[in-house]
């Protein structure tokens, strides 16, 4: 089978702009609630892609730890690559991809850490290997070897165990505030619905429809 020949028709579902609600966020509570009991492998994993202070792009996949009318939360080290790249330019995306739902969200906006309090219950809330491997992992920095890693780990957590840590300074959260959320619902034919939100002025969301 040739790689251009791989393709799959979608018919599972429509979205209109009568079954969409005028607040974005409460029409991601309502795929969000059917994305969880659809049974979804690691439904809360989402692509978040940044871009460098010189323009290039980079993706990621990343979990979504909550969400609300403030924005998407993730967690991560922010001296990683998407880390330094947000400290230069805060503007983000975050994609989800549920093809058990033949859907879509695409999300875009900028990218402000969340508070110290709010990190420090995240991490208190991980399990252990969790929290000792946020200590051990210089995140995106060049290593000789895994045996580096593993001793790093090994070493941090026997400071664990003498004295319990608390969250390292060089590891938190990031809430992405967003001006654009995108719905898309596969349909037959590729011409797929996409609903989209836009941030206005005057506290309002725009939506309308875009071509597939």
């Amino acid at each position: 089978m040739s790689i251009a020949s791989i393709r799959r028709d979608y018919s599972l579902r429509s979205l209109t702009e009568a079954d969409t609600h005028p607040d974005p966020f409460r029409q991601f509570d309502t795929w969000w609630a059917e994305a969880l009991s659809s049974d979804i492998d690691e439904v809360n994993a989402m692509t978040l892609s940044t871009v460098s202070a010189e323009g290039r792009p980079s993706a990621r996949v990343v979990l979504l730890k909550g969400y609300d009318a403030a924005g998407f939360v993730f967690f991560t080290n922010y001296e990683s690559r998407k880390g330094r790249e947000l400290a230069d330019n805060p503007h983000a995306s975050l994609l989800f991809f549920w093809k058990e739902l033949e859907r879509q969200v695409r999300i875009e906006g900028t990218c402000a850490k969340v508070s110290p309090t709010e990190s420090d219950n995240y991490y208190a809330s991980r399990p252990e290997g969790s929290r000792i491997g946020a200590w051990a992992s210089p995140q995106s920095r060049e290593i000789p070897s895994r045996k580096i890693l593993e001793e790093a780990f090994e070493e941090w957590t026997e400071t664990h165990r003498r004295q319990p840590m608390d969250r390292p300074p060089h590891w938190g959260g990031y809430r992405l505030q967003p001006t654009a959320i995108e719905f898309w619902q596969g349909r037959p034919n590729r011409l797929h619905d996409r609903i989209r939100y836009e941030w206005r002025a005057k506290d309002e969301w725009r939506r309308y429809r875009l071509a597939p």
